[in-house]
């Protein structure tokens, strides 16, 4: 898997012969193209048309974030892998209303099944959190008319999920978490989700841009005015791994603490030393690597979301049973 590279000061971005140089002003960070997957933008950015063409040539994405951390878009290189067929699959998938939601229903599934089995490693650790689990794991398999009834019922299973936080983080004070709250987020553990989300997010879009896979067309999220929603639907699988265990780790390991969070406005929002800290646990859990019994062989963590995406490929055009992926620990 290629890189992928962050840019958490403002500044240019530039061409320099056969490789990229990001100026902050004070310093020049050169990046090598080749074993480049996309890179991030959390600052301000100048770059040219000239940048955006080799970037192209290289199939590196860009992906921004705004000051806050919140995702506010990408620059993705024209497609490599491009089937008519799979978009034609795609769109009659989510014009049949059966097929949709049976999908939907899977990714739904899967995501539930993973917040069980976060829970489950803190109810091994002696947290009293077996309520909320059997609450979460009997609205994972109920039945729902709708993919609207379905979104509603996966909502109402992550608020559960969300009062478990406090006593998963030890009731810390530091870290008090109460409710979900968005633009802005309101505490610090409401400003790692959004952040951590977000790198999921595009994380995400740029494994799409290695499948046949039309990233406009999701399942689960309607496919209206935003742009993306295949790559929100697959994040909701791998949430529970990728951003849920790495905020609960860094706050119960004091890895983080108060000091890596500042505050704007009405919004609470990590700094950049905090986002360094969030983005080195982020990218050792991307690189973790476990047993696949399918393919006999290890395999990295973002890799699976790869495969994830495979599996979808394989339901829409064969009718292949899709089966989400769900944590083993």
């Amino acid at each position: 898997m290629k890189k992928r590279i962050y840019l958490l000061s403002s500044g240019s971005l530039e061409r320099g012969q056969n490789t990229l140089v990001f100026n902050d002003g004070h310093n020049k960070r050169y990046i090598p193209v080749t074993d480049v997957g996309s890179i991030w933008v959390c600052g301000e950015l100048d770059l040219n048309k000239r940048v955006l063409e080799f970037l192209s040539s290289n199939h590196i994405s860009l992906h921004f974030l705004n000051f806050y951390g919140n995702y506010i878009g990408s620059y993705m290189p024209r497609r490599v892998y491009n089937s008519g067929t799979i978009v034609l699959k795609q769109a009659e998938t989510y014009l049949d209303s059966k097929k949709r939601l049976k999908l939907a229903q899977k990714i739904v599934e899967g995501s539930l099944k993973n917040i069980t089995v976060v829970l489950e490693y803190y109810i091994s650790r002696g947290i009293d959190l077996a309520y909320e689990r059997d609450v979460i794991d009997t609205l994972a398999f109920q039945d729902c008319t709708s993919v609207e009834e379905l979104m509603g019922n996966e909502g109402n299973a992550r608020s559960t999920y969300y009062s478990t936080f406090d006593k998963i983080l030890g009731n810390n004070p530091s870290f008090t978490f109460e409710k979900r709250t968005r633009m802005p987020p309101t505490n610090p553990v409401n400003a790692l989700l959004s952040f951590g989300n977000s790198l999921l997010y595009g994380t995400v879009l740029n494994e799409i841009y290695h499948t046949h896979l039309d990233p406009r067309i999701g399942f689960l999220h309607s496919t209206n005015g935003r742009k993306f929603s295949l790559n929100l639907d697959v994040s909701e699988i791998f949430k529970p791994l990728f951003v849920d265990r790495t905020i609960m780790s860094l706050i119960n390991r004091s890895a983080i603490t108060g000091a890596d969070f500042m505050k704007e406005l009405a919004g609470v929002y990590l700094n950049e030393p905090g986002r360094k800290k969030f983005l080195s646990e982020f990218e050792g859990k991307l690189a973790t690597t476990i047993n696949n019994r399918t393919l006999g062989r290890k395999v990295s963590y973002a890799e699976l979301i790869r495969f994830e995406l495979y599996k979808i490929e394989k339901h829409i055009l064969d009718d292949k049973p899709y089966t989400p992926f769900v944590m083993r620990w």
